[in-house]
């Protein structure tokens, strides 16, 4: 699962440095960013969520109850979340206009007029991720984990030869109002055909796992009550992180047109938040949701036998191997964020004074990684329990936070730096989040084995790293310059030089799982074979 997510990941890179080379981190970034968001914001507002936290519980008490393993009944979950989905994504089309205004109101009408026609492009999307979502669980719930994995690495290719070829066709369209509806239609359909092959990728594996779907309309006393109840808090809980995502979207939007109207249009709005934020998460896309993936099932299978203390050992166990590679991934990006974000992003229409805003948005984000991630392996932990209730609650704290310190750097900081106080607040959010979660799930499952420490001792590994890879940086810049061959020999060795500090000091410091999780990759090294019958 790692494997397939790690290249993912790197495609995801490429994917999106093409697209800040063709579209810039301006107000013309801005507006496809929004469009391409709006499907992911409308499908996990009224179902995504629900449909990750709620299906792999049902499944497997399903297979674990029903006389034939659950086969009619995932047949009618799946028919009825298809219905929904349907109709889901032929509303979003119909009121695009509304959508996008609710998300860049000051945009002047050449940029609204674009986004809405590349957003009306992009809205099939909706369809492709719940189905992507809905067969991919199927897989997980019969622990057929890679697939879901490795199939986003078709969506990302895809993408980039699309934008490739906008680049190579457009590549002096710089507003709006220069796009032409070819061009747009290019962008918007192209990003939604990269969708629908990732979901296409799912087929194959779903048939060698014995999975056949037949369309089941017979819903009325099918047993689903349950399940839509459960999806009811999720939803509500999506609804509330959209909600804090609304008010940092029509925020960083104006903070952009204000920037604008001062003369200052380097990395200051919603396209430079999205980026850096895409980047930041890809440590936990990587490692956490791997480990989430395979650990809901398993959770959801000691919560079903009546032993929520093996959830809670399950949950810990997952939390330590995660700190392993969570925490010197937020230290990277806090002491080498110029230079990664120089090598992913300076080409194109991207400037050194865009690079220098996104790696301090970067930075900000940086200290809440940790946090970011530990609190959706404790969610999950709830998820496993049935209670989708709990966490809804948890999260208006999380979401209260985080608009709340939103506001502030709206109001209290200059244009250019609103962005990246928005993102130090939404670290600041992610920690008071699990800690409040996390005080709630000990109290429904009793205590279970600490991962504070691990997360620590990690961090005192990867300290005397970090310093070096500080120095590393500044002098690849010194002697490099600034551009692409400083930064990526400054990300290379810095990133070398951290990830050997953690190896060195991981066993005097009684971090075990640092081993554990180099293992397989030692092994595939040369000589890694000798080493392990040594």
């Amino acid at each position: 699962m790692a494997a397939g997510s790690l290249v993912s990941r790197a495609t995801g890179f490429v994917r999106t440095a093409v697209i800040v080379a063709a579209l810039g981190t301006t107000l013309l970034g801005d507006a496809f960013q929004i469009a391409n968001t709006v499907p992911n914001i409308v499908y996990f507002l009224i179902l995504g969520g629900a449909l990750n936290s709620v299906f792999v519980p049902e499944l497997v008490r399903a297979r674990r109850t029903h006389a034939d393993g659950g086969a009619a009944h995932t047949d009618r979950l799946l028919t009825a979340c298809l219905l929904g989905l349907l109709l889901l994504t032929a509303a979003a089309i119909v009121i695009a206009p509304w959508l996008v205004t609710a998300y860049a109101p000051d945009f002047t009408e050449a940029q609204r007029d674009l986004t809405v026609a590349l957003a009306r492009y992009c809205l099939p999307q909706i369809l492709c991720y719940g189905l992507f979502t809905l067969l991919g669980q199927v897989l997980n719930v019969r622990g057929r984990f890679g697939a879901m994995m490795w199939a986003p690495v078709l969506n990302n290719l895809v993408v980039i030869g699309v934008f490739g070829l906008y680049l190579a066709i457009a590549a002096d369209v710089t507003e709006a109002g220069a796009m032409t509806g070819g061009q747009a239609l290019l962008l918007g359909l192209g990003s939604t055909a990269g969708v629908l092959a990732q979901v296409l990728a799912l087929i194959p594996p779903l048939r060698a796992a014995g999975f056949r779907w037949r369309l089941r309309f017979d819903l009325l006393h099918a047993g689903l009550a349950a399940p839509v109840r459960a999806a009811v808090w999720t939803v509500l809980l999506v609804l509330v992180n959209q909600l804090a995502l609304l008010v940092v979207t029509r925020l960083a939007t104006s903070a952009a047109v204000r920037a604008a109207a001062d003369g200052v249009t380097s990395g200051v709005g919603f396209a430079a938040y999205t980026n850096a934020y895409q980047l930041w998460v890809v440590p936990q896309g990587i490692i956490t949701v791997s480990l989430g993936t395979a650990l809901l099932p398993r959770m959801s299978a000691a919560a079903a036998d009546g032993t929520p203390r093996a959830a809670g050992r399950d949950l810990a166990w997952g939390l330590r191997r995660n700190a392993v590679a969570i925490v010197p991934a937020a230290l990277v990006f806090l002491t080498l964020g110029p230079q990664l974000a120089g090598v992913i992003f300076q080409y194109g229409q991207t400037t050194e004074a865009d690079v220098r805003v996104l790696a301090w948005i970067l930075m900000a984000f940086a200290a809440g990684l940790p946090a970011f991630a530990g609190q959706y392996l404790v969610a999950r932990a709830f998820y496993a329990l049935g209670d989708t209730r709990t966490p809804f609650l948890l999260n208006l704290v999380i979401a209260a936070v985080q608009a709340g310190l939103a506001v502030c750097a709206y109001a209290l900081l200059p244009p250019r730096w609103v962005v990246v106080g928005m993102a130090g607040g939404y670290a600041i959010a992610c920690t008071v989040g699990l800690f409040c979660t996390s005080r709630a799930l000990v109290r429904r499952i009793g205590r279970w084995p600490g991962t504070l420490g691990t997360h620590l001792r990690v961090a005192l590994a990867a300290a005397p790293g970090a310093a070096a890879a500080l120095l590393i940086a500044d002098r690849c810049t010194a002697r490099l310059g600034e551009g692409p061959v400083g930064d990526l020999a400054g990300l290379g060795l810095g990133s070398a030089a951290l990830l050997l500090s953690v190896l060195l000091f991981a066993r005097p410091l009684r971090v075990p799982e640092v081993g554990e999780m180099a293992a397989p990759v030692l092994r595939r090294l040369p000589g890694g074979a000798r080493r392990r019958r040594s």
